[in-house]
């Protein structure tokens, strides 16, 4: 039988193998994380890692919604709460947390985090909806609904983290 800590990392290794063949074979392929009580997509190709949530270290006079840096195998990563960023309300941190790295291809060492993992998917299994308001939000590409008409939003990685508010994370 295989210990929690082996377990994980088989499924962390397993994950990271699926994302790299995602990231190769698809650009229409997402992967569905809860972000507070709301579904999101968000597309592999800009994804570069899921890792667990791990010790972060707090930094002063920051933003509610900016948890700290943590250390991912020698990399310096500044961490968002993806929640309170979009809403105002906090993440509860629990074991389905989960941060997701921004891909390298950024240029920017950030991770999101992120309620839970729900899978992934092909953005050709949901139907785009129209926005009602009209409203654009920075980091917001699109809104869908899946099969059985539940609401997802997509976001747009490449926008949010070069979004001004995103990355001014001094008070």
């Amino acid at each position: 039988m295989m210990s929690g800590h082996n377990s994980m990392q088989a499924y962390q290794l397993e994950l990271s193998e699926r994302l790299k063949n995602a990231n190769v074979n698809s650009t229409a392929t997402v992967l569905g994380v809860t972000v507070g009580n709301d579904r999101w997509l968000v597309h592999m190709n800009e994804v570069g890692e899921v890792v667990p949530l791990s010790r972060l270290t707090p930094v002063a006079l920051t933003q509610p919604w900016f948890l700290g840096v943590a250390n991912v195998r020698g990399e310096l990563y500044g961490i968002t709460d993806l929640a309170a960023f979009f809403t105002g309300d906090a993440t509860p941190r629990s074991s389905k947390a989960r941060v997701l790295l921004a891909s390298p291809k950024f240029g920017i060492n950030s991770g999101l985090l992120v309620s839970n993992m729900l899978g992934i998917r092909s953005l050709a299994d949901f139907e785009s909806v129209e926005k009602a308001d009209n409203e654009k939000c920075p980091g917001i590409a699109g809104k869908y609904r899946d099969k059985e008409g539940r609401f997802w939003r997509e976001l747009n990685l490449s926008e949010l983290v070069c979004v001004k508010k995103f990355m001014q994370i001094a008070v």
